[in-house]
């Protein structure tokens, strides 16, 4: 398989154009994937593997962000739902995702596709390290022809340092390896402007904006199986279209029809350009450090005219961070406005409030005539309106 040129203007412009993606993300959701009394469904498998392999051998290099260790790992551990402790959860995911590799693998391998198990914690996408090294492994992969099947190590995942739910996962693993497309396969089949299975509810077919979900009710969906819902699935959306990533939202079921460009599911319009890997990590994977509170002059500065941040329009600051670190930039009211690396630590900054740099320069010394964050190390964070 040869290497996609990434720089190239994304083919994939709405959902008829699926089988145009270089790279592709799927999410799979574990209601998709087991029977129901915690097994794997072998069917539920074979269905997903033979339409994904579609794409593989279009062309498109695909990761398959799957669910389901957890669930089928319930039947050989004698359990009848998802339990609620976290070692349990654990002993679960530990047991049934050998299970689960162990038949992607078999009903791959029926499409002659080779598979690789990586498995993440948010650890490794919130440090820069672990976050580099996540990119080649993945684009190593991807280069040589295998098919990574990514899941959150839920072995080892702890309640401080989890995704969450493996749609936020899914969305920033597409960031990671700069994927054309999310495709995210529920057991619901698009957006709804209500309980899809109130009388009158509508599907929403497009979404361009954020502002076209202001009046979207949308309630926890989760089901005895998964953790997820509609909410946790649009911010996933939200997230990826942020990082200039489209998302197509149908169900497993409809999987094929959405690859032969029907008019089903929901479709996500990108919001701008593509992101550079460096601000998608910035926004949404890095370990912010503390906080830097700014005056409203400074952040109309930062998110309107994307200026650096200068001492003078710092308020206070808070946290235990060093220079490098990152943090976060707040307005006046407490809203977090943007993330960026500190030039400086915090216990240097509050001798910095108010004061130019000029004024730095001459009371401390020319190594402080900086800027506190520069234009090219700040993100600006998109205030969400997604609500359940």
């Amino acid at each position: 398989m040869s290497t996609p040129n990434l720089s190239m203007p994304n083919p994939v412009t709405d959902r008829t154009k699926l089988r145009d993606a270089r790279r592709i993300v799927v999410k799979i959701g574990s209601s998709s994937l087991t029977d129901g009394q915690g097994g794997v469904s072998v069917p539920a498998i074979d269905t997903l593997t033979r339409v994904v392999s579609q794409l593989y051998h279009d062309g498109a290099q695909v990761v398959l962000v799957s669910s389901g260790a957890i669930a089928a790992g319930f039947r050989p551990l004698g359990l009848d739902k998802r339990p609620k402790d976290l070692a349990t959860q654990q002993a679960a995911a530990a047991v049934g995702q050998s299970r689960l590799m162990a038949q992607y693998t078999e009903s791959f391998w029926k499409h002659s596709i080779s598979v690789a198990q990586v498995l993440l914690t948010a650890e490794d996408l919130m440090r820069r390290t672990q976050y580099n090294n996540a990119f080649r492994s993945l684009n190593r992969l991807l280069n040589l022809g295998v098919l990574p099947v990514v899941n959150e190590n839920d072995a080892v995942a702890t309640h401080e340092i989890r995704f969450g739910d493996n749609d936020r996962l899914a969305s920033l693993v597409a960031a990671v390896i700069k994927a054309d497309v999310l495709f995210m396969l529920s057991d619901v089949d698009a957006l709804y402007d209500g309980p899809p299975t109130q009388p009158g509810a509508r599907r929403i077919a497009n979404v361009s904006a954020e502002a076209n979900l202001a009046h979207i009710s949308v309630g926890d969906s989760g089901s005895s199986i998964g953790t997820g819902g509609m909410v946790t699935k649009l911010q996933a959306a939200s997230i990826a279209t942020d990082a200039g990533i489209p998302t197509f939202l149908t169900s497993a079921e409809n999987a094929q029809a959405a690859i032969d460009g029907q008019d089903i599911g929901t479709w996500f319009a990108s919001r701008g350009e593509r992101k550079s890997a460096r601000n998608a990590w910035l926004e949404h994977m890095a370990i912010s450090r503390g906080s830097i509170m700014i005056d409203d002059g400074a952040a109309e500065a930062i998110t309107v005219r994307h200026r650096s941040l200068l001492p003078a329009g710092l308020i206070g600051v808070s946290g235990t961070f060093e220079a490098g670190d990152v943090v976060e930039i707040t307005n006046s009211q407490g809203t977090v406005i943007a993330r960026g690396l500190t030039n400086y630590s915090v216990t240097e900054l509050p001798a910095m409030v108010g004061k130019s740099t000029r004024q730095l320069r001459d009371e401390l010394g020319p190594e402080y005539d900086r800027v506190v964050i520069h234009t090219d190390d700040t993100v600006i964070v998109k205030q969400t309106t997604l609500t359940s």
